[in-house]
């Protein structure tokens, strides 16, 4: 149970808060209702082994950097309280069971997987050279309400990727807002990030305007679904919950980062899908 405790710590389990809801609200308008229980069991099954091969690999590939970083010298990998040759071998046993959970869900689901893979641990990577590395992570959340509709219908749709675009501008932007927190650091090493290229108060201004487009996208999703106006009412508290999440962070003061990171994304992540379900089984 420790070592079993270790490794979800190490993959910061909880954190698949941030994209399982949106993957479960694709479903849900996908099937216009709740997804039969196969489909939504091998749904559930590759977010959870794709986010613990991305996050593992992300862990492995940092792992020189995180030890330079008094903010994160604890993570599980720099203070040895997992190994690497432990984390390798989770990384390539999670890989293989998304692969197998795209192969038991659908034929597109499983030619599209390895596609998936290289993105969501192709971004480990990106901060290294390019500063548009927020787009990145945002593009592997954003893929999962895509996988979920793939999932569902065997196929991809217009409204899948409207949502796939609201998640990757949503993440893109709270990542802005989490790298402000590392900015002397990613300066003093090499690392590329907005918040490195243009300062805090402009990046927050990206930031900003990425959220607000990113409501945009939420609110054509629901347009495209046919969803009704209890998803809408759930899209307007979206939006209204990112510009709380950005009355918290100033770049004099960062100091509710980390509640508008964790607690205020956690909550509209969740509260989409909530609105998104409850809509869908109204309509009946």
């Amino acid at each position: 149970m420790e070592r079993l405790k270790n490794y979800l710590g190490l993959v910061r389990f909880s954190h698949t808060v941030f994209a399982l809801p949106f993957a479960l609200a694709s479903a849900a308008a996908a099937a216009r209702g709740i997804p039969g229980w196969r489909e939504t069991g091998w749904i559930l099954f590759c977010m959870i082994a794709a986010r613990t091969s991305a996050m593992t690999f992300n862990r492995i590939v940092d792992c020189d950097i995180d030890w330079q970083n008094p903010r994160t010298q604890m993570r599980h990998l720099p203070a040895g309280i997992v190994t690497k040759k432990e984390a390798i071998l989770l990384w390539l046993f999670s890989s293989l069971l998304f692969v197998l959970g795209a192969y038991c869900l659908n034929a597109l689901a499983f030619r599209l997987s390895p596609l998936a893979l290289a993105i969501i641990c192709g971004y480990s990577y990106c901060k290294r050279f390019t500063s548009l590395s927020h787009f990145v992570l945002g593009l592997s959340l954003g893929i999962a309400p895509i996988g979920a509709w793939v999932g569902v219908t065997g196929t991809i749709g217009w409204t899948s990727i409207a949502l796939a675009g609201g998640v990757l501008l949503w993440v893109a932007g709270f990542d802005v807002i989490y790298a402000l927190m590392d900015e002397e650091f990613d300066r003093r090493i090499g690392l590329n990030s907005l918040v490195v290229r243009f300062g805090k108060r402009d990046a927050l201004r990206i930031a900003f305007v990425l959220h607000i487009l990113s409501a945009g996208l939420i609110f054509l999703f629901g347009w495209l679904a046919g969803l009704s106006w209890i998803f809408f009412v759930g899209a307007a508290l979206f939006a209204a919950l990112i510009l709380y999440e950005h009355s918290l962070v100033k770049p004099d003061d960062l100091s509710k980062v980390n509640i508008a990171f964790f607690n205020v994304n956690g909550i509209v992540s969740i509260g989409l899908f909530v609105f998104t379900l409850a809509d869908v089984l109204w309509r009946g």
